[in-house]
């Protein structure tokens, strides 16, 4: 891990967290949770296997992450966040914030795509408008693993992999959802790029920024 050599926070900062990959690796475990070696690898398409290790060491080293045995029958390696890695969490949250507006142009043909990255801009612009009513469920369909967003009591919140009922479905490419989810696009424009929406149109304006149907 090369260091800037500045007496600054900000430098001292990126010594840590800097490199390549390193960043997007926090992210995935600030998403899933302790995770395995490949499983971490999954969700960093490119990155080469000698590069992984070496970003985990140095991670490891820095006391952002730990390693810990998982019990049987799992018998597998996992990695999480300390305590002082998950306070790397509103760093993650504002650069996913300021990086809004360079995906709302779309995707380039070679971007790679997780559905649980979905969750960034979930948590960032959906808000519970309607708190006094029921608790409703948007189901989030891209072709990967299913997404679900439900809001309850004021709270959004983001569940992933998991198949259960819904009011409301959404099925689409990412560049559309995600303009759904974010505010740029209102249900009807959204509609007009390919989205498909099934189910009350009252969920996605109880949820969207601009509650627009």
């Amino acid at each position: 891990m090369r260091s800037y050599s500045q007496y600054c926070a900000v430098a001292k900062a990126l010594d840590v967290v800097g490199d390549r990959w390193t960043l997007l690796i926090v992210r995935e475990l600030m998403l899933r949770g302790a995770c395995r070696y490949t499983d971490i690898r999954d969700g960093l398409p490119g990155i080469a296997s000698n590069l992984l290790a070496q970003r985990l060491r140095e991670l490891e080293g820095a006391g952002v992450i730990e390693r810990r045995d998982a019990p049987p029958p799992v018998a597998a390696t996992l990695y999480e966040l300390t305590v002082r890695g998950a306070e790397l969490a509103p760093a993650l949250h504002e650069l996913g914030r300021w990086g809004i507006a360079y995906i709302a142009e779309g995707p380039a043909v070679d971007d790679e795509f997780r559905s649980r990255w979905l969750s960034w801009p979930a948590e960032q612009f959906l808000s519970d408008h309607e708190p006094h009513k029921p608790p409703v469920r948007l189901a989030i369909d891209t072709g990967q693993d299913p997404v679900a967003i439900e809001a309850s009591a004021g709270e959004v919140r983001v569940t992933v992999g998991e198949y259960a009922p819904a009011d409301a479905t959404l099925t689409g490419s990412p560049h559309a959802v995600l303009g759904l989810l974010s505010g740029r696009l209102d249900l009807k424009s959204a509609r007009e790029r390919g989205l498909e929406y099934r189910g009350s149109t009252a969920v996605i304006a109880r949820l969207q920024p601009l509650a627009t149907t």
